[in-house]
């Protein structure tokens, strides 16, 4: 195997970004024309926003508060999931082909840190679990919003992680960031396990959801592994770029898997 070093990594960074955007661009089309045509079926929930409302005609008349929705919009959801590959792709681009990004990122690697891997996670996975939210029926703005501001503060906290320690030796290195970071990214399973398990049928819960579920434990599970890996200097991952390759490909690996399976579980009747 060729060796890591910052220039290979550049070229890593050009060839994963290139799979994620034909991906994207192909999922975008097959959500915007082809699937639709085929199948007549075009899978856009509707985004409430829930209040209280006053009504005079409860109580007898005396009036009182009832809970009440409004329709805001509908939500594109397969351009929706390419979008998630779209920014995984501009971020693999932005690191390697600008002379100036590609600087930073090749400094900052040197400290043990890479900034534009956790805000490009905050932004992408943030998405993406929003959306496999809507697949289990969470069509509330409000917690929607929420479960995407936790998620990113999940990833925010990695990058903490890695600006607290950078220079440490292993045996100092500070593991705060990373047990905050791992609750507030249970968090919104909580919520999406409480609609999950709402309707008191588990059994009739659809193929494709468990799916999803299995495969995002899984694969996202590899990234806190991989820190883990890194920061005890297990093997090859006593040298820093050496797990950077590695989140590049779980990154890509996980994501194509989890995108498709999103993207075709939203076309199911």
């Amino acid at each position: 195997m060729e060796t890591i070093n910052v220039k290979y990594l550049r070229k890593f960074n050009l060839v994963m970004g290139t799979i994620h955007f034909v991906q994207a661009v192909i999922m975008l089309f097959l959500g915007i024309t082809f699937i639709q045509q085929i199948t007549e079926f075009d899978f856009t929930p509707q985004i409430f926003i829930h209040y209280l409302s006053y009504n005079p005609a409860l109580n007898d008349g005396a009036g009182g508060l009832e809970f009440a929705r409004r329709a805001l919009f509908d939500l594109p959801f397969g351009v929706m999931v390419s979008l998630f590959l779209f920014i995984s792709a501009a971020a693999h681009m932005l690191i390697a082909v600008p002379k100036k990004f590609n600087a930073i990122y090749n400094r900052d690697l040197e400290k043990g840190i890479n900034k534009f891997r956790w805000f490009e996670y905050a932004l992408s996975s943030s998405i993406m679990i929003v959306l496999i939210a809507v697949l289990f029926g969470v069509y509330d703005i409000g917690s929607l919003v929420l479960i995407f501001v936790v998620n990113a503060t999940m990833n925010l906290f990695g990058l903490v992680m890695e600006q607290l320690n950078a220079g440490k030796e292993k045996s100092g290195v500070d593991w705060g960031p990373f047990i905050w970071g791992t609750i507030a990214g249970l968090a919104p399973w909580v919520v999406i396990v409480i609609y999950m398990a709402g309707s008191g049928n588990l059994d009739m819960v659809p193929w494709f959801v468990w799916a999803i579920v299995v495969t995002y434990f899984i694969a996202f599970n590899t990234f806190p592994i991989n820190m883990i890996l890194q920061y005890k200097g297990i093997g090859k991952w006593a040298d820093y770029l050496y797990g950077e390759r590695v989140y590049i490909i779980l990154s890509l690996v996980a994501k194509t898997i989890l995108a498709w399976l999103v993207f075709f579980g939203a076309l199911q009747p």
